[in-house]
């Protein structure tokens, strides 16, 4: 592994509290959840590697992780996001990501190094502002988590309707280590059906075959 990988500290990713009702705030800013898999992005010396929340490193994305190391014109940087597959309408469908049978995307909502720098003490939003700015326009695997300030009733309920997973509430300024992070599910979410069973297939093939 190239030299620069030991610049970067090894990350536990912010945890998401479940909460059952929606609300608004000033404080808080207000994202898409989306269904997939939770992970870090560490990019170096012109490579990439997606590592899980549990600390894993995926093996079956080495063409996303190349497209990343590409489109990340930077000497190092840490994201922290969602790994997803979407439909045409732009509806992550988790059954084709665990499946590996879509084109994957990195769905970025967080940035937490960049080079040689440690961002993590900073507030969110100026994370945020820094990671927008970091993400090209048009960029066909890397995504931008785009938020609304103050109006989480409102998120919610849009996000209900066209039956997706929930939304996250994030503390405006709050730093990494303080994040306070909160899921709200949608509770008529049809792609949570039968996930119980699919979990346990893929856990059984991935022990046969080594797949993460």
């Amino acid at each position: 592994m190239p030299a620069n990988w030991s610049d970067l500290p090894r990350i536990i990713p912010t945890k998401l509290s479940l909460r059952k009702e929606p609300f608004d705030s000033d404080d808080w800013l207000f994202e898409l959840k989306h269904d997939g898999f939770r992970c870090l992005a560490y990019v170096a010396d012109g490579e990439c590697k997606l590592v899980s929340r549990n600390r894993n490193v995926f093996k079956t994305f080495k063409p996303l992780e190349a497209a990343l190391a590409r489109t990340l014109k930077v000497k190092n940087t840490i994201l922290d996001g969602e790994l997803i597959c979407m439909d045409s309408e732009g509806r992550s469908v988790f059954d084709t990501l665990i499946r590996r049978n879509g084109t994957p995307t990195f769905y970025a909502f967080d940035l937490l190094w960049l080079n040689h720098v440690d961002l993590r003490p900073l507030p969110l939003i100026e994370r945020k502002r820094q990671l927008r700015k970091l993400i090209p326009r048009g960029a066909i695997h890397l995504l931008y988590a785009t938020h609304v300030e103050g109006r989480g009733e409102d998120l919610y309920q849009a996000v209900c309707e066209q039956n997706l997973e929930g939304i996250v509430a994030k503390r405006k300024n709050g730093t990494h280590r303080k994040a306070g992070w909160l899921k709200i599910k949608n509770p008529n979410y049809t792609q949570a059906q039968g996930r119980k069973e699919l979990f346990e297939t893929y856990r059984t093939k991935r022990k046969s075959t080594g797949i993460r």
